[in-house]
Protein backbone atom coordinates (compact mmCIF):
# COMPACT_ATOMS: atom_id res chain seq x y z
CA UNK A 1 0.00 0.00 0.00
CA UNK A 2 1.44 3.34 -1.03
CA UNK A 3 1.57 6.05 1.61
CA UNK A 4 -0.74 8.40 -0.31
CA UNK A 5 -4.12 9.85 0.73
CA UNK A 6 -6.87 9.86 -1.89
CA UNK A 7 -8.69 12.88 -0.44
CA UNK A 8 -5.99 15.28 0.73
CA UNK A 9 -3.11 14.06 -1.44
CA UNK A 10 -0.85 13.67 1.60
CA UNK A 11 2.30 11.75 0.72
CA UNK A 12 5.66 11.04 2.37
CA UNK A 13 8.01 13.88 3.16
CA UNK A 14 11.75 13.38 3.13
CA UNK A 15 14.48 14.63 5.41
CA UNK A 16 17.50 13.55 7.39
CA UNK A 17 18.23 11.71 10.60
CA UNK A 18 20.97 13.64 12.37
CA UNK A 19 23.09 11.65 14.80
CA UNK A 20 24.83 12.95 17.90
CA UNK A 21 28.02 13.31 15.86
CA UNK A 22 25.95 15.28 13.31
CA UNK A 23 26.16 12.71 10.50
CA UNK A 24 23.13 12.85 8.23
CA UNK A 25 21.27 9.85 6.80
CA UNK A 26 18.12 9.88 4.71
CA UNK A 27 14.70 9.22 6.24
CA UNK A 28 11.00 9.33 5.34
CA UNK A 29 8.12 11.00 7.17
CA UNK A 30 5.08 8.85 6.26
CA UNK A 31 1.53 10.15 6.74
CA UNK A 32 -0.78 8.07 8.95
CA UNK A 33 -2.62 6.19 6.18
CA UNK A 34 -5.61 3.95 6.93
CA UNK A 35 -7.89 1.86 4.68
CA UNK A 36 -11.51 2.72 5.46
CA UNK A 37 -14.74 1.29 4.07
CA UNK A 38 -17.75 3.58 3.62
CA UNK A 39 -21.29 2.99 2.38
CA UNK A 40 -22.02 5.19 -0.65
CA UNK A 41 -25.84 5.53 -0.74
CA UNK A 42 -26.03 7.25 -4.14
CA UNK A 43 -24.39 4.26 -5.85
CA UNK A 44 -25.77 1.61 -3.49
CA UNK A 45 -22.37 0.11 -2.75
CA UNK A 46 -19.42 0.19 -0.37
CA UNK A 47 -16.22 2.01 -1.31
CA UNK A 48 -12.84 1.34 0.25
CA UNK A 49 -10.68 4.47 0.48
CA UNK A 50 -7.05 4.98 1.42
CA UNK A 51 -7.15 8.02 3.70
CA UNK A 52 -4.95 9.87 6.15
CA UNK A 53 -6.38 10.26 9.64
CA UNK A 54 -6.93 13.96 8.94
CA UNK A 55 -8.96 13.03 5.86
CA UNK A 56 -11.08 10.59 7.91
CA UNK A 57 -12.05 13.52 10.15
CA UNK A 58 -12.81 15.58 7.02
CA UNK A 59 -15.13 12.83 5.71
CA UNK A 60 -16.89 12.80 9.09
CA UNK A 61 -17.42 16.55 8.82
CA UNK A 62 -18.47 16.95 5.16
CA UNK A 63 -19.96 13.52 4.47
CA UNK A 64 -18.94 10.67 2.18
CA UNK A 65 -20.81 12.01 -0.88
CA UNK A 66 -18.93 15.33 -0.83
CA UNK A 67 -15.64 13.54 -0.14
CA UNK A 68 -16.10 11.21 -3.13
CA UNK A 69 -16.93 14.25 -5.28
CA UNK A 70 -13.65 15.88 -4.19
CA UNK A 71 -11.67 12.69 -4.88
CA UNK A 72 -13.15 12.44 -8.36
CA UNK A 73 -12.47 16.15 -8.99
CA UNK A 74 -8.79 15.48 -8.23
CA UNK A 75 -8.83 12.73 -10.86
CA UNK A 76 -8.92 9.86 -8.39
CA UNK A 77 -10.76 6.59 -8.96
CA UNK A 78 -13.36 5.44 -6.43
Amino acid sequence: MSAHCQLTGAKPGFGNNISHSHRRTSRRFDPNIQRKRYWLPSEGRHVRLTLSTKAIKTVDAIGIEAAVTRIRARGGKV
